[in-house]
């Protein structure tokens, strides 16, 4: 039996909504993706079990492919080192990176995890969007609301966050 092999992307996963009435497999899927509070943004790639678990906490978060220009934005203005530190070239440089830019396109790429550097904290804290969400949390993004898939659209989003 052939396997199709999938090209890997990152994505970037914003989680919009909070989870008081949320069923408990949601919940602990969102523990899992390391999303505990709304507004809290992480950088994944597309394998099977991630998609799985998006799926699952679908109506609770956003998620996209986003450009190298987003990632090395939030990894400028938002990354944080162990000790809430912000990140420094002196670490970009002892991690083996040349540049903020050269880590970004690593992670785009997917030659590097995030969450897998070293003293480095898995998620962003982002603000909330400026000017407001353009439509409601509860509804998907094709059917005019935020939740769900965005594609590109979610580098306009983070950019606002940021």
């Amino acid at each position: 039996m052939a396997q199709k092999t999938e090209i890997c992307k990152c994505l970037v996963v914003v989680k919009i909504r909070g989870t008081i009435s949320a069923q408990r497999e949601t919940r602990e899927t969102l523990d899992f993706l390391r999303l505990a509070h709304t507004n809290h943004a992480v950088l994944i790639d597309s394998r099977a079990s991630y998609k799985g678990m998006l799926q699952r906490v679908n109506s609770y978060v956003t998620w996209g492919e986003p450009s190298k220009e987003t990632v090395a934005m939030m990894l400028q203005k938002r990354a944080r080192l162990a000790g809430d530190k912000k990140l420094t070239d002196e670490y970009i440089k002892k991690a083996g990176y040349k540049s903020i830019d050269d880590l970004a396109e690593a992670i785009v790429n997917c030659k590097v995890e995030f969450q897998k550097l070293p003293d480095m904290q898995p998620r962003f804290k982002l603000h909330p969007p400026s000017k407001g969400y353009k439509g409601k949390t509860k509804r998907g993004f094709k059917a005019g609301g935020e939740a769900g898939y965005r594609g590109e659209a979610i580098n306009n989003l983070v950019k606002r966050m940021i």
